[in-house]
């Protein structure tokens, strides 16, 4: 029986321009220019005007493990809802399963300390966020813009680092193929050298999100 993790990298393997990391750890795609310029202009210009401190279930103790600001982006809004469009074309994930789309702005020395999407089973908040919704999924993380220095995107475990272009996309499995958390999705949003990076964030969950 195919599970959703099996049909959704199928239709990546399967649409032109989407590139796999060829590592046997991790189901991780890029896809150039999946949005463009115009609108990730316009998400920008919405993140800019609702942007708050992020936060972060569990940081370890740590006040500076994530120093982006964070916006969630309203579903009513004519660009949130062109993207979400894009979304679900590429990926044929049910909609209904998506967190609202997130957007973060990254200013020079901010980062996300390597960190996994998925909430830790046993830990201190998985039951909190995990109780309604289930698991997260699938991350699709798209970079609004180039910057000018730093902020790229490492994945440790396997060796793999991505620098911010304007529309691309990077998206990935959180699971590995007997439905476990997959550790080898760290990945580290790293420090902003110079400029402003912006990113949207969109995940998906086990089970339908309460809209």
């Amino acid at each position: 029986m195919e599970t959703q993790a099996d049909s959704v990298a199928d239709r990546l393997n399967q649409h032109y321009g989407v590139q796999r990391v060829p590592h046997p750890k991790i189901e991780l795609f890029q896809l150039r220019q999946f949005i463009s310029p115009d609108l990730c202009a316009r998400l920008i210009e919405l993140i800019d005007k609702d942007r708050r401190p992020s936060t972060i279930a569990d940081a370890n103790g740590d006040d500076y493990f994530r120093t982006s600001e964070t916006c969630d982006l309203s579903r009513k809004d004519p660009s949130v809802q062109e993207l979400e469009a894009l979304f679900f074309a590429l990926n044929g994930i049910d909609p209904k399963l998506g967190e609202p789309v997130q957007g973060q702005r990254y200013a020079v020395g901010q980062e996300f300390k390597a960190h996994t999407d998925y909430f830790t089973p046993g830990g201190p908040d998985y039951e909190q966020y995990c109780s309604q919704s289930g698991q997260r999924t699938w991350t699709f993380m798209i970079y609004l813009n180039e910057g000018e220095a730093g902020g790229a995107t490492r994945f440790k475990v396997v060796g793999k680092t991505f620098q911010p272009e304007t529309g691309k996309l990077l998206c990935w499995n959180n699971a590995r193929p007997d439905g476990s958390v997959n550790p080898n999705t760290l990945h580290h949003g790293m420090k902003v050298r110079k400029g402003v990076k912006y990113v949207i964030t969109k995940w998906y969950r086990e089970r339908e999100w309460p809209w």
